[in-house]
């Protein structure tokens, strides 16, 4: 049975070295058996993505105009977009490592208990929205392999194999590390090898027209994952770990992932919606389609997880494997039963919300409060951190609000009445982030100094 607490502590300390899977409720202390190649292992695999893949045509033709970017630029603004976003979740994970905190109680040392409250249901209702994404896309994929099997088939037994993997979180992670990574790894190589046979324009055909709205594309990508990052982090032996490992295996898999979408759609795809039948048509494709559409279960494991351990922020005596039991089960029905092509849009949306954020939480943490966070239920709100917040907001969808309709016209009015007309070069990612920052600094004097609680 669930039940609620109002406990009060400030911080999360290492669970005792014989500690290997994360504790029932908030109450107990983290383990942290997690080593370098385990976070290596569980970011590599998080960074390669069949979403990534097919998103690869919204960097290689960002204006969907059917005028492509030149390969130059594209692996131009797919390393940058991958480095920034990147840099932004291991900072957060480095930060989860220290204190022992998951990713939403992080956010009471930021915001406030309190307040934090605002984010941890905008990142459940994300985290839930991708996790019905992931289930779907790997039916999909499923169904394409073996498509003897309906695709109800293949989101009943995805959905299964999500909620099993949320159980023993410790142990997911480590079977990735062992296994998974290894195979995912050839795989990819073998398909980039293959995809590369056939020969690609000049490196410089094409223009760099679009450039910063691709870069906007790889820094969303990474950045969804920075309110779910110090989840897994926070069982990492060290900042050091969680920071290498997250930012070394993210990266190198995002961009990856990335540069052989953009190969493939080059060379073999025959339409820009046509990746996987892409990979299909190399030698042995099926077999290696199939192995990544087996691992994107670790999105959606990442995505019902992180949706348990957010909840936990609110109630944190509550048990994370019957969270975990109720959200799979939840996922999975919403998979079979709805229709959700055009809550992508919203999900984007959310994820815009979260880029501002990333920026305030680093330099808050590491910069104006060295370290020292309130934790507990009881942390005062922090308006300077959150009006910094939303100056970043404001910014980001004055340049791009998106495409929700009803959003992205009451935005169009705002910039028809500040005279804003948005250019081709304005990165609403890049643009955020620096507002953040800056507000951050200068509006740290303002604030009222809590309690530290932290080392």
């Amino acid at each position: 049975m669930l039940t609620s607490s109002t406990g009060n502590s400030g911080s999360w300390t290492a669970a005792t070295a014989t500690a290997q899977e994360v504790p029932a409720t908030l109450e107990e202390p983290a383990p942290q058996p997690l080593g370098l190649l385990d976070q290596f292992g569980l970011w590599t695999n998080l960074g390669i993505s069949l979403l990534g893949f097919t998103g690869a045509v919204f960097v290689l033709d960002p204006f969907g105009s059917g005028q492509h970017m030149s390969l130059l630029a594209c692996i131009v603004a797919t390393l940058l977009g991958t480095a920034i976003g990147t840099l932004a979740i291991a900072l957060a994970g480095a930060a989860g490592a220290r204190t022992g905190a998951p990713a939403m109680v992080l956010l009471r040392g930021l915001l406030g208990a309190k307040v934090s409250y605002l984010p941890t249901l905008l990142n459940v209702l994300q985290c839930l929205g991708w996790g019905v994404f992931e289930l779907v896309t790997i039916a999909t994929a499923g169904h394409r392999v073996a498509p003897g099997l309906p695709r109800s088939g293949w989101i009943v037994i995805a959905g299964v194999l999500t909620t099993l993997m949320t159980i023993r979180p410790l142990g997911a992670i480590r079977i990735l590390r062992r296994y998974v990574t290894v195979i995912v790894v050839i795989v990819v190589i073998y398909l980039a090898v293959q995809l590369l046979r056939h020969p690609l324009p000049a490196i410089t055909h094409g223009g760099w027209s679009g450039f910063w709205i691709a870069v906007d594309t790889l820094i969303g990508a990474a950045v969804s994952f920075v309110p779910l990052a110090a989840d897994y982090t926070r069982h990492a032996r060290s900042p050091r770990i969680a920071f290498f490992g997250t930012f070394v295996g993210y990266a190198l898999a995002q961009a990856v992932c990335y540069l052989i979408g953009i190969v493939a759609l080059l060379t073999v795809a025959k339409t820009p919606d046509d990746i996987y039948g892409a990979f299909i048509a190399v030698p042995l494709g099926t077999a290696c389609f199939g192995v990544l559409a087996a691992r994107e279960l670790d999105q959606s494991f990442a995505n019902v997880y992180s949706t348990a351990v957010s909840i936990q922020n609110g109630r944190p005596r509550w048990d994370r494997r019957i969270l975990s039991v109720i959200i799979g089960t939840v996922t999975t029905i919403f998979a079979l039963a709805v229709h959700i092509s055009d809550y992508e849009n919203f999900l984007i949306l959310l994820g815009s919300i979260f880029t501002p954020l990333a920026a305030v939480l680093a330099v808050d943490y590491f910069v104006v409060c060295r370290a020292r966070w309130d934790l507990s239920t009881g942390s005062p709100a922090r308006w300077t951190s959150l009006a910094a917040w939303l100056l970043g907001f404001v910014t980001y969808q004055l340049i791009n609000p998106g495409y929700v309709e009803w959003w992205a016209k009451m935005w169009g009015h705002i910039q028809a009445w500040v005279h804003l007309t948005p250019q081709t070069w304005m990165s609403a990612s890049l643009f955020a982030l620096v507002v953040s920052a800056v507000a951050t600094l200068l509006l740290a004097p303002l604030r009222r100094r809590s309690a530290p609680s932290g080392p």
